[in-house]
């Protein structure tokens, strides 16, 4: 049986390279893209890497990984803040392996950015580790399956 994984992101995460380098770093989407497929692959996992602006579309994908994948990583962007119907969506999914990252550290940010919505219904949260964190959660996921 194949083990899928499905790596989601959020709005204006298509725009990483160019907005605010500063935050968010110099490596584009398709980097983050190449290095969680290689991370993915020596993990045993296929994966299902995705980019919305559109809240709507992550939602269904998160009731789509609920059926055909063992866990999800999802880096919400600023939906992550302020999604009741995210939050939600992962709740639908347990006991799936949700797994928050943000690039930056939202706890260091304006303080409308503490708070996730996400986070309560998510199995754990990193931030703040750059790109690296989608690394990470492909290793927190695995360590789930494999438990």
């Amino acid at each position: 049986m194949t083990k899928t994984v499905f790596v989601l992101n959020g709005p204006n995460l298509n725009a990483l390279g160019k907005r605010e380098p500063g935050i968010y770093g110099a490596q584009t989407l398709a980097t983050i893209e190449s290095d969680c497929a290689e991370k993915a692959s020596a993990l045993g996992f296929d994966l299902v890497f995705r980019q919305s602006n559109h809240e709507g579309d992550l939602v269904d994908w998160i009731h789509e990984a609920g059926e055909k994948a063992v866990g999800v990583v999802i880096n919400p962007g600023a939906y992550g803040h302020t999604s009741i119907a995210l939050h939600d969506a992962v709740l639908a999914v347990r006991p799936l392996p949700v797994v928050e990252v943000h690039i930056s550290n939202i706890h260091a940010r304006e303080a409308f950015r503490h708070v996730s919505m996400i986070a309560p219904a998510a199995t754990g949260m990193i931030c703040g580790l750059g790109a690296f964190g989608y690394v990470l959660a492909l290793d927190a996921l695995a360590a789930r399956v494999q438990a």
